[in-house]
Order: structure tokens, then sequence, then C-alpha cells
């Protein structure tokens, strides 16, 4: 484990890189007790351009919170918007509650940031691999980070912070030996020298610091992870997030590894393509 003056002192070194990530999970990663309503681990990764979010990403949030808050410290957390709780009492009243939807919406359809998200499908993936089956966090760890990597090398950054929610010691602890040993070691499809040219130190930060990009993560998580569970169902939110797997940064159109990515695992007799097909008719990379 890496001495936690160290992480702080490589984080202080990064304060200049071009992108900066920022994690968030959906549904618990146990393959013990599955929730047969949410049989489903999602892990999303937001990716910024450090200027970006100065610029845009950090100004637009606070503007958004502040036409409904007496101030920016609110914390937009997708489950306490779903049920109207904490401050979001105000979303009982269905006039604001549907203004405020719609205002989110658009908020996060026109943010600069794309998406590297892998669902992990719980029952098919026991399925398959039984008592072999490895932790659901450290394989959608590992397959979004393959292509992240892959953008970054087309990009030709070596540098990038990673923000996660802190979710306790111990889920901290185990995340960060899991990500340390990825960079270290590599995956079976990409070879440990490419992750280990990364200079990618992994900190956690909790709810009440109001972190703009882990608030970003949050609000694309659990949109995803109900169109991968239902995709015949109606999404509002996921049409705002759809974008965000095919955008890529200015100055990397037309880019083969450009784009953000979604990944579910296993794939589920075909299931896959008609999921994005009736997006509202957008298109975007699903890998299998």
């Amino acid at each position: 484990m890496i001495p936690v003056v160290l992480i702080t002192f490589m984080e202080s070194c990064l304060s200049s890189s071009r992108f900066i990530a920022f994690f968030d999970e959906c549904g618990d990663h146990s393959l013990v007790r599955v929730d047969r309503d949410f049989p489903l681990f999602l892990l999303c990764t937001v990716l910024v351009e450090r200027d970006s979010y100065v610029r845009d990403i950090i100004p637009a949030i606070a503007a958004f919170k502040l036409r409904y808050f007496a101030h920016e410290g609110i914390n937009l957390h997708s489950r306490d918007i779903r049920k109207a709780e904490g401050p979001f009492t105000i979303l009982q009243n269905t006039v604001i509650r549907e203004e405020f939807l719609n205002g989110l919406s658009n908020l996060i359809a026109s943010l600069p940031f794309m998406l590297f998200i892998t669902a992990i499908r719980k029952y098919p993936y026991i399925d398959r691999y039984g008592i072999a089956a490895r932790n659901p966090y450290d394989v959608a760890l590992e397959f979004s980070f393959e292509r992240i990597l892959r953008f970054l090398e087309t990009c030709r950054a070596t540098q990038l912070p990673v923000i996660a929610e802190a979710r306790g010691k111990l889920e901290d602890d185990e995340l960060r030996d899991s990500f340390q040993s990825l960079l270290a070691l590599g995956t079976t499809n990409i070879a440990a020298r490419r992750f280990q040219t990364l200079e990618s130190p992994i900190s956690f930060r909790r709810k009440a610091d109001n972190i703009c990009g882990i608030q970003l993560a949050d609000l694309c998580a659990f949109p995803t992870a109900r169109r991968v569970l239902a995709p015949e169902v109606k999404n509002r939110a996921f049409e705002a997030v759809a974008p965000h797997f095919e955008q890529p940064f200015a100055g990397l159109k037309g880019q083969g590894q450009g784009r953000g990515c979604l990944k579910v695992f296993p794939k589920e007799n075909g299931r896959h393509q008609s999921l994005l097909e009736s997006s509202a008719d957008r298109a975007f990379p699903i890998q299998r």
C-alpha cells in the first residue's frame, strides 16, 4: 500500500495534468446476495479536461444550484433527487420538479465531458464463471481503464489524477489496492508496460467536499444502470447522458479512440445493440 504522505505528494504534482477522472458506482459488488430488483454493478468514470472543468463545468453547476438554493454547497445526489429527500424536498412540488429535472437534463447534456462506463450483469456473470467469478469492481475497473488508457495514448497524455467518493477506510483501501495492481500488472488485453507509463494516483473525497466531477458521475451512473436493466422503458435522464459516450473533446474529432464507451458484460442474447438504438436514435460505442 502506498503511504498517505506519498499519495498527497503525487496528487500535488499532477495539478497541471490535462485530464482529470472521477469515479462513482451504482449497485453493490456482492455476488453472494444479489438484489433481484437491481442485479447489476456499474462503474462510471467521468473524464474532463482540466481547463474546461474550471472554465465551464464548475461555474455551470454552481449557477444551476443557485437557481433553486441559497448557496452552491448543495450536493446533487441522484438518490436524494429521485426521492425528493433532504434539500430536494422542494421537488415534491410537481411544477418545480418538472422544471428542475428538465434543467438538470439540459445541463448534463451541455457540459463538456466524456463517459467510460462498465456494467456487470450479475446473473449472467455468475452463470458464466461460477466460483471463479472475480469481484465485479475489479472487472469493471479493468474494462473501463483499458479504454481510458487507449484514449490517453491517443492524446499522448501520461498523467491522470483519479478522484473517487470515499466509502469507508476498508472499501477505499481495497479500491486503491486494486487500482495500483492494475497499473502495475496490466490486464489480459493490455501489457503492464503500457499502464506503467501512467502517473495516476487515486484519491478519495467525502460527499461533503461537494466535488462537481463526482456529482456528475453519480448523476450519469443511475440512468445508465436503468437503461441497461430496462432498455424498453423511456428514460429521459439517459437521453441527456447518452451523447457523452460519443462526443470527443475539441481537437480529437475523427480519431478512432477519441470517444468514451459503454461496456455491458457479459452480453446477453444480443440485447445490447437494441439497448442503444432505442435511445432517441442516438448511436454510440458499446463494447462487448
